[in-house]
């Protein structure tokens, strides 16, 4: 665990395949086996990442593979949770199955994984999570299911059920414990910015990165961090304080080599010393790799070429980049940015 939050994917591999070898059960090498599905995460390699945690539920009796409408998937849990009160749905029990608590973090991070690279598939897995929480008890990971679930109704227009799972995740945070904390607020806090106002909802963004250092989870740190600053861009602070904030958030990202992170601020970065008039060059040597392997990436890169080539007035620029944003967009995490 501690070489994952460093980042030295290299030396996670060589302590997991110990453990892997000498564990005694199939059970003992789940913990080992979630690190694992974490670092190929970190490591630019998302495909094979979800494909081994679906793999691997699959061992343990949950199968993902099963085809279901988005619409289907959302109607049977909003019944799940219309049918419940808020109170009934936080005093669910504890979990106690210490298999399905692991099964439970493999389905978490999937969440995040299949935002990025399988949206379509992302219904299934809330509806998961959220069944499997109200039926066998709440696990650390359960706020995630419910997060999840009301950014993703809020987006399609139902900001009233999304802004109630939003708050019963929150409110999970405090019955189950606060090892998904961080990402929780992260999620939570994008549906906020649409009912709350924008300047103190977007504080919650630094409790969700405190709350995230504090597990050792730099991923979500550091999302809370440029999803802040992002908001913070488009809501027009000074270029000057942006490009300090996206530098402070380039070393933090590199130190712990997030390279989905690196591209996203270096394209940020690139637009607003464009902006500035500066003629410093900024280049992305792992762009062209992610672009072409990660729709989100791909999505935020159409957006930023669009954005820059409007503000410049290189309309015929803008139009192509917008075209391409709208080609890529159903195949990317439709989030409340």
């Amino acid at each position: 665990r501690c070489a994952l939050t460093n980042g030295d994917i290299v030396s996670l591999k060589l302590l997991s395949e110990q453990v892997i070898a000498y564990a005694r059960s199939y059970e003992d090498k789940l913990n080992v086996l979630y690190l694992v599905t974490c670092s190929l995460a970190f490591s630019s390699k998302l495909p094979e990442s979800i494909e081994k945690s679906i793999e691997i539920l699959a061992n343990l009796g949950i199968d993902l593979q099963e085809w279901r409408s988005t619409e289907v998937c959302v109607q049977e849990t909003m019944t799940l949770l219309t049918t419940r009160t808020d109170d009934e749905i936080l005093n669910t029990r504890q979990m106690t199955d210490p298999t399905m608590i692991i099964a439970l973090k493999f389905l978490g991070k999937l969440e995040l994984g299949m935002t990025q690279t399988k949206p379509r598939s992302v219904p299934l897995v809330t509806q998961k999570i959220i069944e499997l929480s109200l039926a066998k008890g709440m696990s650390p990971m359960s706020p995630i299911g419910f997060v999840y679930f009301g950014s993703f109704i809020s987006k399609r227009g139902d900001l009233s059920s999304g802004y109630r799972s939003v708050k019963v995740a929150l409110s999970l945070l405090d019955k189950v414990g606060k090892e998904s904390a961080g990402e929780v607020i992260c999620i939570a806090t994008q549906v906020k910015i649409f009912v709350e106002p924008i300047q103190a909802a977007l504080e919650h963004h630094n409790d969700g990165y405190t709350a995230s250092m504090v597990t050792g989870d730099v991923f979500n740190a550091l999302l809370n961090t440029i999803l802040k600053n992002t908001c913070k861009y488009v809501a027009g602070v000074k270029l000057q304080t942006m490009r300090e904030e996206y530098e402070k958030f380039f070393r933090l990202a590199k130190e712990n080599n997030q390279s989905i992170f690196l591209v996203h601020v270096k394209q940020v970065q690139r637009d607003v010393l464009r902006l500035i008039g500066s003629d410093e060059e900024v280049t992305i040597p792992e762009e062209e790799k992610l672009v072409a392997s990660n729709n989100s990436v791909l999505k935020t890169f159409c957006f930023r070429k669009a954005y820059i080539s409007f503000m410049f007035r290189s309309y015929d620029d803008a139009k192509e980049y917008v075209l391409k944003f709208y080609d890529c967009r159903e195949n990317a995490w439709a989030n409340l940015m």
